[in-house]
Parts: C-alpha cells; structure tokens; sequence
C-alpha cells in the first residue's frame, strides 16, 4: 500500500495541491519525506501491538484526487434525525465537504464549514491553530493523511460563547467504487466556550473503504467540549480514526465512542492537560460479531497539577470478533493532585470471540490518585437464572444484563435525547436487528 501511493503522490502532485484546501499544501513534501522514511507500523509495533488494520490494507486503493461528489447531494438523499433534538446538521460525502453550502452558522460567532473555505476565509483562525498538536513525526499513517488529505472541516467557537444546539457531522461513504478516504478536522472551542458534537459514520454501499480521519481538538480555558462517535457502517470498511485534544485551565472534555456495526476500525485519542483544573472523561461501548474488529487506544498526559482524568470502556463480543483495548495514563513530575483512573469490562457472548487489554500508569509524581483495572467473563448465569425463575425468557433476560451493563457509559452523554438513540440503538444489535437507524433514511429516486 505504501509504494502505491507514494507513486500515486509523485505522479499527481500538482492535481493533489490544485485541488486541495491550501492549508494542506505547505506540509505535504515533508510528510512524502517522512512516508518514505517510516513504514506502515505492523502489530510489531508497539503502539499497534493490538491493532487489526493489517490484514485489510493490502488492496489498491483508490483516491478521489479530483474531488468528486459521485452525483450526491447529501441533503437530498439522506435525512438524519435524532427525535426530540434539534441539531444542525453537515455532512461529509467520503472525503470532500458535502453540506451544499461551504459554511454552516451556529450561534454568536460559531461555526463550521470545509478547510477548503476555511483557507480562503478564516486564514488567522488555521494560522492560530492548525497543525500545532498532531504532530507525530513517526507514525507513517499520521505523515499518509499529511500527504493525500485535500479537504476536512473547521468547527470554530468563539471566546464566551455557548452553543446551545448540538453539531450533528454525517460523515458518509459512497462512492460506488472502491476507496481511501482521507481527511483532517480542526476543533477549536476558545475561551468560555462549549461545543457539543456528534459524528454519526454511515457506509452506504458494499465496496471497499478506507476511511484515515485525523482531528485536532483545542479546548481552552474554562471551556466544554462534548463529542459523541456513532458507527454503524459495514464489514468492508477500514476506520482510523485519530484525534489529538489540548486542554488548557479549567476545561471539560467528554467524548464517548459507539461501536454497534462495523468491518475494522481503530480509534486513537491523545489527550495532553496542560492548564490546571482540566478534565476529561474517555468512555465508549463496542458491540462486535461475526468477524469484525475494533480497537480503542488512548493516552492522557497529564503536564500539570490538579487535574483529573477517567475512563470507561465496555465491550460485548460474539461470533468470531475480536476488540482490544490499550490505554496509558502518563502523570509528569511536578503533576500533584492528579486524580486518573482508567476502567475496561468485557463480557464474551462466544467461545470464539477475543479481547485483549493493556491498561498502563506511568507516574512520576508522588502525591496523586491513580488506579486502573480490567475484568474479562460471561455473563452471569445466577442472575439469569433467577429472572428465569420470574417467568422471563432465556433471551431477554440476557438482552436485560447486556442494556444494564452499557447503562453507566449512556448514561454518561448528558443529552437526554441522544440517550434514547443510543439505547435504541445497542438494543437494536444485541437483537440482530437491522442497524438502519429510525428517522435516518436514504431517498433513492
């Protein structure tokens, strides 16, 4: 895979920067240098001991260097709404900005719009902000997207303002062929500011996809910031999925993952706390079957004193799936008063189902509160027994264990609405149902 899109990179590289947002450009030969440089990381590598890309890479990909919209106008023949939320709502058609207008307003200030835009209209917020935390010099996959993205989106949030309506991103994939989509995001909630977005991933077709998004979050002082990942898609696509987050004094940042369909997919989130006060709060639920793959990586670094940090991961798996989960907690020298715990739970509804976990700590402070744990079984079969015993069913008394189990993390996304979505959802797969979401419909006339 790499050779061929290194190729593909020096055959086409006026079309790359001609038809790309310009704030892509100035970085792109020396991330062709670092690509060629680094090797795409195997499970040899430690930081993808548990990954399950591999196995999917090695097909020609194509990519859409001439930002193609196949003929979709996203809000024609796709209609996405949560009941009992009012959200604004964008869309990204694979890789390539498709919310028909190039900006979206929220409120006072705020908004989204393409990178494409955002280079021509908001050069001082890019200049501010853009590339200043994604920075892995090392990661071949990080240096691939610098080399082939061409478009992504800004969501910006001015000092003191509070956007009230949550941010709804559909990211889509259809293309009618088989595809690499590749694109970066930048997130910025200033000052007092709160943002509440929610990424809900859809494959719309049966061909193959590669989907490499990166994203750059910065939450500054006294600021909120909530995001909630939704993906249902299939078995033939390929997620990676990478977000770098800043915290500056005294902020918030919630972001759960929900996993209820899929084919492979790794979701990688870095946190560095860097102002004192700063919280954050990683979770996520993992529904797998069949064959399909996930994993959850995450690091939080704590640079500062008086800051906290938790996490909270629970994976189901049936069939023949397997999930891993790899998180590290790094507490600085001089980081006192750090409070961190980090928490992963599975239950195998399969013989032949696998997990693996690696929770790490590496503190180098003395005054600090700090633990994790990691706990792999099956359900539990008194408590079945005695719902039996109570006149209900074998599997509904499992589908009644399996919500309760999920509860804590739903229940930790604070919009009340988008609670019931995701209940209706996981109750939806712990049944085999089909994971077309109600009120989310595709117009094919």
């Amino acid at each position: 895979m790499k050779e061929q899109l290194l190729k593909l990179y020096e055959d086409e590289r006026t079309l790359v920067a001609s038809k790309s947002a310009e704030v892509f450009n100035s970085g792109r030969e020396r991330a062709y240098e670092r690509l060629k440089m680094n090797d795409i990381p195997t499970r040899k590598t430690e930081s993808y001991k548990y990954c399950p890309l591999f196995e999917k890479l090695d097909e020609e990909w194509g990519v859409n260097l001439n930002r193609t919209l196949f003929g979709v106008n996203a809000e024609e023949i796709f209609h996405c709404a949560i009941p009992g939320m009012r959200a604004t709502v964008g869309y990204m058609i694979n890789d390539v900005w498709g919310a028909g207008r190039e900006e979206i307003g929220l409120e006072n200030g705020a908004f989204v719009c393409s990178m494409k835009w955002a280079s021509i209209h908001h050069k001082e917020i890019l200049n501010k902000y853009f590339g200043k935390i994604l920075t892995d010099e090392q990661d071949a996959f990080v240096a691939l997207n610098e080399l082939l993205v061409q478009d992504g989106y800004l969501v910006y949030v001015p000092e003191n303002v509070q956007v009230s309506a949550p941010l709804q991103m559909v990211n889509m994939l259809w293309s009618g062929r088989d595809m690499m989509v590749v694109n970066r995001n930048l997130i910025v909630v200033e000052r007092g500011g709160e943002l509440q977005l929610i990424d809900c991933d859809h494959s719309m077709d049966e061909n193959k996809y590669f989907a490499l998004r990166m994203n750059e979050v910065i939450v500054g002082d006294n600021a909120k910031f909530v995001y909630t990942m939704m993906e249902s898609t299939q078995e033939n696509v390929v997620n990676l999925r990478r977000f770098a987050v800043s915290q500056s004094n005294d902020s918030r940042t919630m972001m759960g993952s929900f996993g209820v369909g899929n084919g492979v997919t790794r979701n990688h989130i870095e946190v560095d706390l860097n102002g004192e006060g700063a919280e954050t709060w990683l979770g996520g639920v993992l529904l797998t079957r069949e064959k399909e793959k996930s994993e959850n990586y995450t690091i939080i670094r704590h640079h500062v004193p008086h800051c906290k940090s938790n996490e909270l991961f629970k994976y189901v798996l049936d069939g023949e799936s397997e999930a891993g989960f790899s998180g590290r907690i790094v507490v600085d020298h001089g980081a006192q008063k750090t409070e961190s715990y980090q928490t992963n739970r599975n239950v195998l509804l399969s013989n032949k189902a696998k997990v693996s976990g690696r929770p790490q700590l590496e503190i180098y402070a003395d005054d600090v509160k700090c633990g994790h744990g990691a706990t792999t079984g099956m359900l539990d079969e008194t408590a079945i027994f005695y719902m039996r015993q109570r006149g209900i069913g074998v599997e509904e008394a499992k589908m009644l264990l399996l919500q309760a189990f999920s509860a804590d993390v739903v229940e930790k996304i604070g919009n009340a609405a988008l609670q019931d979505r995701l209940r209706m959802m996981i109750e939806k797969r712990l049944r085999g149902e089909s994971m077309g979401c109600v009120n989310c419909k595709v117009h094919n006339s």
